[in-house]
Formats: C-alpha cells, structure tokens, sequence
C-alpha cells in the first residue's frame, strides 16, 4: 500500500487549484505520517495548501487545535471531505460548516447511522466538480 502510486479523484486537482485561486486552503488528513507526506507530495497538489496538518485522528478537539493553532475562527470554516464520521461531524460539534462528497467504498468505522445525523446541516455533493459553484452560494 505504500507503494500504492497516488491517484487524484476525477476533477480533484482542477478543483483544488480553481478554488485556491479564491480561498486559502488547508489540508487536513489523518494517518501515518510518513506516508501521508509521501502521498501529498505525489499529488503534485501542496503548494495550494497554505497549511497541511496531519492527525492521528480527527475529533472536534483536534479540529479545534488546528484552527486555535492558525487564528481560524470555527464559524468561518468549511471542511470538505469523503467521511461523515471523520470530516463532517467533529467540525459541524465545533460550529464549523461541512461539504460532504461520498465515496464510493467507506471503511465500516467510519459508517454513521441516521440518528447520528438527526438535525445536523451539511452540504452533499456527488463529486467534487461541484465545489466552485456551492461556495458562490454559501
């Protein structure tokens, strides 16, 4: 898996550079360290990222380090990403906004059940194309 060449999703790295062009942007991942970083670096995608952060895992403590860590206000701050359990939940518990973008294949701890998910407000995208004109909107 290591050795695993990197892939972007369809429209990820347009995505990433259109809305780099409007935004200031953040990555924030969860993982082993030196693979994260091997994995971010064959993505050709870093430099639009004015800060990467690597967690062991992602709870809304870590989310609020993070942005304690760079002055970011959790209200003006908008997670995207594939895992409700992981992406969305912990930053909506902190007062953040969330896109989520389902993938296809979801790893069972990351699955949520519905209660979960009673009353809590996010946006669904069906891929990550969609991004530029959701944040004109919001």
């Amino acid at each position: 898996m290591l050795t695993t060449p990197v892939e972007l999703l369809a429209h990820a790295a347009e995505t990433v550079k259109k809305v780099a062009e409007f935004y200031p942007l953040m990555l924030i991942t969860k993982g082993d360290l030196f693979d994260q970083e091997s994995k971010i670096a064959q993505s050709g995608l870093s430099d639009y990222f004015e800060h990467i952060e690597i967690l062991i895992r992602k709870t809304p403590k870590t989310y609020r380090d993070v942005l304690n860590k760079y002055g970011i206000d959790a209200g003006r701050f908008l997670m995207v990403g594939n895992s409700l359990r992981s992406d969305i939940l912990p930053v909506l518990e902190i007062g953040g906004q969330a896109v989520y973008i389902p993938y296809p294949l979801c790893w069972e701890h990351e699955k949520v059940s519905e209660s979960e998910l009673h009353q809590k407000t996010y946006h669904q995208l069906e891929n990550i194309r969609q991004l530029p004109e959701l944040l004109k909107s919001i």
